[in-house]
């Protein structure tokens, strides 16, 4: 076993990032859920577009958070990934390898490099089972050598900040950060390229998502970690993040680098979100103005042309009648300036 990858914590981040490894790729990743009516005589009458036709990559060293409204796609993006399924609509790369073409016993090795730490870190762990337990299940699974697993979980909890003393007390002895640790512990077992974490700090207390925040950033500092994190809290994700990707009812409508979106957001629905961040100050605060979406949220079943923010859309109210129609009926491709690490889909921007 091993807890680092050969290089020191400034080598991967002093690199540039087209000269970095692509540790995951994602190219038109499309996820619908069959609509079903009828109670006796089940019939398929529609489709939910839960992830319509989305493409990104993330490099060693790097982050990238996916964000936007609940129901928008964030975390089924995630457990398409994690699934590794033949069935998959669209390309996913792990380390380089196609996981369509994997086989059965190719993909379980695979799921080594990719690991996932939930929300909830007390429904993620089992009570009936020690922290040991815990840690060492996904190594008894990939099979890894009895003799090595006790050493590594020990490894893990001082890696963790866990006193490893404490290796054979059950989840419920801990606090809710403790456990957050436990999970990442588990996550790290099997020495993974890249963690999946889905909203990890938002069922914490304030004062505790600190620490685990920058457990995260030290942990991927020394084991040159990629990061796939999906969160709500803008201020968490402008912390943690080197880039950004903004989802709306399934699709990516601006993309880029952490500093750029947040300072130069492009598209009208990044820049309500971004509105919507509290200011600590109270006097800016309360001067400041947001952006109030109105109109109607389209349905997700629909999958016309057209742009789907166009019904909420402020900038669509000021447009010219000819403009409104290119929206309504023309779906809008990410563009973006030629080296500039910053997309959007939107026609006017």
């Amino acid at each position: 076993f091993t807890t680092s990858r050969g290089s020191t914590a400034s080598d991967i981040r002093e690199t540039p990032r087209d000269e970095r490894a692509t540790t995951i790729k994602v190219d038109h990743l499309v996820k619908t859920f069959p609509l079903i009516k009828g109670a006796l005589l089940k019939r398929r009458v529609g489709s939910v577009y839960a992830v319509d036709d989305i493409s990104f990559d993330v490099r060693a060293g790097e982050t990238l958070s996916i964000v936007g409204e609940s129901g928008s796609g964030k975390s089924t993006t995630l457990l398409e990934i994690m699934a590794m399924s033949h069935d998959t609509v669209g390309e996913i790369e792990l380390d380089g390898k196609r996981l369509k073409t994997l086989s059965r016993a190719q993909r379980r090795a695979e799921r080594r490099n990719i690991q996932m730490v939930f929300q909830d870190p007390m429904g993620a762990l089992d009570p009936r089972f020690t922290v040991y337990d815990i840690i060492a299940e996904p190594l008894h699974t990939l099979g890894f050598p009895r003799d090595g697993i006790e050493a590594r979980v020990n490894e893990l909890m001082n890696l963790v900040g866990l006193d490893p003393a404490h290796i054979d007390r059950f989840p419920g002895a801990f606090s809710g950060g403790q456990r957050q640790r436990i999970g990442i512990a588990r996550a790290l077992a099997t020495n993974p390229k890249v963690l999946a974490l889905d909203e990890p700090v938002s069922a914490l207390d304030v004062s505790i998502q600190a620490g685990v925040i920058n457990l995260l950033a030290e942990l991927q500092a020394k084991l040159e970690l990629s990061y796939l994190l999906v969160a709500h809290d803008l201020s968490v994700v402008r912390h943690i993040s080197d880039r950004v990707a903004v989802l709306y009812l399934g699709a990516i409508v601006e993309i880029g680098d952490v500093d750029a979106v947040f300072d130069e957001s492009r598209h009208p629905y990044t820049q309500a979100l971004l509105s919507a961040i509290p200011i600590p100050d109270p006097t800016v605060e309360r001067s400041r103005s947001r952006v109030v979406l109105k109109g109607d949220l389209p349905s997700p079943t629909d999958n016309e042309p057209g742009c789907r923010f166009a019904s909420r859309c402020p900038l669509f109210q000021t447009l010219p009648e000819q403009d409104r129609a290119r929206c309504l009926h023309e779906t809008p491709a990410l563009h973006g300036g030629e080296g500039v690490d910053h997309l959007v889909a939107c026609h006017f921007r």
